[in-house]
């Protein structure tokens, strides 16, 4: 099985580091996001990537190369201009010519899910499937009795398990090129029609560590999440 990583966007929120490092080369711990993601494919048994390469491309391919000092095998589908996420999976179906299915990540996320569970859905007859995860909250929550107003407790940004959210993780079989434009946000031109046909699933994935790597904060947040892993 090959998987995808979506790395051509600008980071413009990661602004100046974004100026002159694409946002998958950006390093926490001294570690490449791009290369947290290889160890976490390679522990999942995938060892084959395909990288959607835009905004300075170049440093992408001249960093990773084929992949092999980081164990893994890399090839390229280049976007000469920004396609967005559904332009840049279907300027890459030629590299996925006769595989069923294939697993992609946002260039911008890191966590430790298990993707097997996505594939295995696919087999219900999905198009898609989407890795879900309960919203962090972005800030602390104070628990307190309504009646009495006595305070309980203090939650540092918990996860708010009503709501979830998509993770930047997804499966998809063959069949998503169907519905993918030349140009556009998946989000947008792809999920909407294949929700209403009934051929979009979710796993809620509820006890793992992710982040989605947006902003300067969330860099420091990421190295605290990696660091903790790193002592469990």
């Amino acid at each position: 099985m090959k998987a995808l990583i979506l790395a051509g966007g600008y980071g413009k929120r990661l602004r100046p580091y974004t100026d002159s490092v694409p946002k998958p080369l950006l390093e926490i711990l001294g570690k490449p996001i791009m290369v947290w993601q290889f160890e976490w494919l390679l522990k999942n048994g995938i060892n084959e990537i395909i990288v959607c390469a835009g905004y300075l491309k170049e440093k992408i391919i001249e960093k990773v190369g084929n992949g092999s000092r980081f164990g893994v095998k890399v090839g390229y589908a280049v976007e000469e201009e920004p396609l967005g996420k559904a332009g840049a999976i279907k300027n890459s179906e030629h590299l996925l010519k006769g595989d069923k299915s294939f697993l992609v990540i946002n260039g911008d996320v890191i966590t430790d899910l298990d993707p097997k569970p996505l594939i295995d859905t696919l087999k219900e007859g999905f198009v898609g499937v989407i890795a879900v995860t309960p919203l962090p909250s972005p800030y602390g929550i104070v628990k307190y009795e309504r009646e009495t107003k006595r305070v309980l407790a203090f939650l540092e940004k918990p996860r708010l398990k009503d709501y979830w959210i998509n993770a930047g993780v997804y499966a998809f079989t063959q069949e998503i090129f169907e519905y993918l434009p030349e140009k556009g946000e998946i989000e947008d031109a792809t999920f909407p029609e294949l929700a209403k046909k009934g051929k979009l699933a979710v796993v809620e994935y509820e006890n793992v560590s992710w982040m989605s790597v947006d902003s300067h904060k969330d860099l420091e947040e990421a190295a605290k999440l990696l660091e903790r892993k790193s002592v469990t």
